[in-house]
């Protein structure tokens, strides 16, 4: 018959054994307390907080059966160069979200200093037909428009769809580039634009 003594032994009776298991538990369950204690962020002061992380303004652009579309991202960062694949985030709630997951495919355009007007036309409320017109277009491999005097344009499929709080995390394997030498860059930071001297450009 199967001995109950060790359900009713008080716990200095208990094994030296059984007394660490339940010391680290209970310091698991207080360090996850003071874990979630401190995650608590507030979403004003996160936002302040990230605008002092300098990024690269892109705008990411789609073709296909979902329609054309186009917005302004520095929501983007490079995974791994094998397979060379980048993300984008995406919200969901954004006009242009049924666009890129019914196409599966996307250009990652990076801007460059001349590309200010562009950038707030693309993240902005001005028609899709009116943002397009306003820059010249070209297409490489997956049909997605490419800005031709960008920076440099990652031509892309995505291969996974992540959802993270109220976005989209859009993993985006390269298929084709197209690179822009001769110009200066753009970032935003604090939130402001600044250009991006190349030492070589002219």
């Amino acid at each position: 018959m199967p001995s109950t003594l060790n359900a009713t032994l008080s716990a200095t009776d208990m094994p030296v054994a059984e007394k660490i298991a339940v010391v680290d538990k209970n310091a698991a369950v207080e360090k996850k307390a003071v874990v979630e204690k401190q995650a608590a962020v507030d979403k004003k002061e996160y936002r302040d907080a990230m605008a002092r992380l300098g990024s690269a303004v892109n705008i990411i652009t789609t073709d296909g059966p979902g329609g054309r579309a186009g917005f302004t991202a520095s929501a983007v960062c490079s995974v791994t160069d094998t397979p060379p694949t980048l993300l984008v985030c995406l919200n969901r709630s954004a006009s242009v979200h049924a666009a890129f997951t019914q196409n599966q495919v996307l250009c990652v355009n990076t801007l460059a200093d001349c590309h200010e007007s562009l950038s707030n036309l693309f993240g902005g409320k001005t028609p899709m037909e009116q943002r397009f017109d306003a820059a010249e277009w070209a297409r490489l491999a997956t049909g997605s428009p490419i800005l031709t005097d960008a920076l440099v344009s990652f031509d892309c499929k995505v291969t996974q769809i992540t959802s993270v709080g109220t976005h989209d995390i859009l993993f985006c394997e390269a298929v084709a580039l197209r690179r822009n030498d001769d110009s200066h860059g753009l970032v935003y930071f604090d939130r402001r634009y600044h250009p991006l001297m190349r030492q070589t450009a002219c």
